[in-house]
This record gives structure tokens, sequence and C-alpha cells, in this order.
């Protein structure tokens, strides 16, 4: 009969574990944990800001808006994100 040491070991070296790998980013000030992989795109549909009118800025650099749907988001960027509003 195998011991409750080996079958501890034989439980957590046979547990299943998701298959997404995590990476964590900066957005607009704030720590964040994602699940990768993800693009800008996919980052502002999460938001709730897909289709919006929003400018986007990576690691300090302004993003075009043709580069939203194949910018890759790296663990570690920083990203802000601007929701652009009409008013007077």
């Amino acid at each position: 009969m195998p011991s409750a040491l080996a079958f501890a070991l034989w439980a957590a070296l046979n547990t299943r574990r998701p298959s997404s790998k995590h990476m964590q980013i900066t957005l607009n000030g704030e720590k964040r944990t994602l699940d990768a992989p993800l693009t800008i795109r996919g980052l502002l549909d999460t938001l709730g800001l897909g289709g919006k009118p929003v400018v986007v800025e990576q690691n300090q650099a302004a993003l075009l808006p043709r580069e939203l749907d194949t910018a890759g988001v790296s663990d570690g960027d920083v990203i802000e994100v601007v929701q652009i509003t009409a008013g007077g």
C-alpha cells in the first residue's frame, strides 16, 4: 500500500494545470493579470471598449488604429487606453 506522502506527490505531479499562460501588464497605471496570448484588440474587447473610439499607447508608443488587430500584448507591457468622447 503506498504511503500518504507518495500519494500526495503523485497527485501534485498529475494535477491538470490550465493550458493558458498568464502575463502581467500595467493598464492605465494599475497592475493586471491577463491570459496570454492576447492582441490589443482582444484587450479592448475584454475591457468592453471593442469598436469604440480609443487611443492606445503601448510602452510609450502610440498605436495606429490599423495596428490594434496585430499588436500583441506582452508580459510587462505598460498600456494606456483613452476613450475618445465628443462633447461641448
